[in-house]
């Protein structure tokens, strides 16, 4: 039982991983075109194109969790890992 909810758990963890990768690639170049719009330069254009990324995994993972039909905190909780797994640096080696 626990060996199979573990394997549930995992496998859950990684279509969500691969959702959250898949439905965020496409803001980027929406953020940078509107960035380029605004003539955004130094710290303003960090800052925005932080905020536009955040908000778009906000809304794609608002949009994963609806289709996952969860609700309460198990949807504030699957959004805050989304977001920030969505927004997370990836590691420089």
């Amino acid at each position: 039982m626990l060996r199979s909810t573990f394997a549930y758990l995992i496998f859950a963890a990684c279509v969500s991983c691969s959702a959250t990768a898949f439905a965020q690639a496409p803001a980027a170049p929406d953020c940078a075109s509107r960035a380029t719009e605004k003539k955004l330069h130094g710290s303003a254009l960090n800052s925005f194109m932080k905020k536009c990324e955040r908000d778009a995994a906000a809304a794609s993972c608002e949009a994963a969790a609806a289709e996952k039909k969860l609700a309460g905190a198990a949807k504030a909780s699957f959004a805050k890992k989304c977001i920030k797994d969505a927004t997370a640096k990836p590691n420089a080696q």
